[in-house]
């Protein structure tokens, strides 16, 4: 963080020196702001770089737009306010919104982007201030993928497995009780159950029979005993 102030007031040396000239608004103040930390990742091919300001007593002139990026130990003028690499770098400008396009991206792109205006017509110390600077942080693209074809591998994989289950259950079950021998059991079990019924209904009969000729020779024993009593007083 030391070495980083350190390069920052370096850099507002520099931005005077390239901005200085004679100014008329001496009360001109400028705040800039920058999202602090940007993430992308490299398949996105490009990305886009926010800063948006104010200002308070300066000109109606167009303010300079410069964006400079700093890596461990050193900087680098990206747009100052001409881009270096008119093919990686392009500044968007819109009232108070700025924004730095940088195209191609790679994870040497992760750096510290920040975001300068001035106003060059003007003797003031903060016309010309710069945003606290935005962490941006570019993964490798074959990391995402490498995730997002994983998880589908393994959603693949469940989903066969279930399948082979569930049809595994399905086989086994057709061999236990196949449909014909199903019906054939049926057929059995319901033609002994006509069976049973038949049976039942004759031994019914047999029953009902032979209690007949008991209650019918029940009957008759009486007479019988008179009989034999009334010839032997005789």
């Amino acid at each position: 963080m030391a070495s980083f102030n350190k390069l920052k007031n370096v850099l507002m040396l520099a931005f005077d020196w390239i901005l200085y000239g004679a100014g008329v608004a001496d009360q001109c103040r400028v705040t800039v702001t920058q999202p602090r930390f940007q993430q992308a990742d490299s398949s996105m091919n490009s990305v886009s770089l926010t800063c948006t300001f104010s200002t308070s007593g300066c000109s109606s002139s167009l303010p300079e737009v410069l964006w400079f990026r700093f890596l461990t130990n050193a900087h680098q003028d990206l747009c100052t306010p001409g881009c270096t690499d008119h093919q990686k770098y392009k500044v968007h400008s819109s009232e108070k919104n700025i924004s730095l396009e940088i195209k191609d991206l790679t994870v040497d792109d992760s750096a510290v982007y920040i975001c300068g205006i001035a106003f060059s017509d003007s003797h003031s110390p903060h016309s010309k201030q710069t945003g606290d600077g935005t962490v941006l942080t570019v993964t490798e693209k074959q990391q995402s993928n490498g995730k997002l074809i994983s998880m589908i591998i393994i959603s693949s994989l469940l989903f066969l497995y279930s399948s082979a289950v569930l049809t595994s259950f399905v086989v086994h079950k057709k061999k236990m009780f196949p449909p014909t021998q199903n019906v054939a059991l049926n057929q059995n079990i319901l033609n002994n159950l006509q069976k049973i019924n038949s049976g039942r209904k004759v031994f019914q009969a047999i029953a009902q029979e032979l209690q007949k000729q008991r209650y019918a020779q029940h009957r008759q024993q009486p007479d019988d005993l008179e009989d034999d009593t009334v010839y032997q007083n005789r």
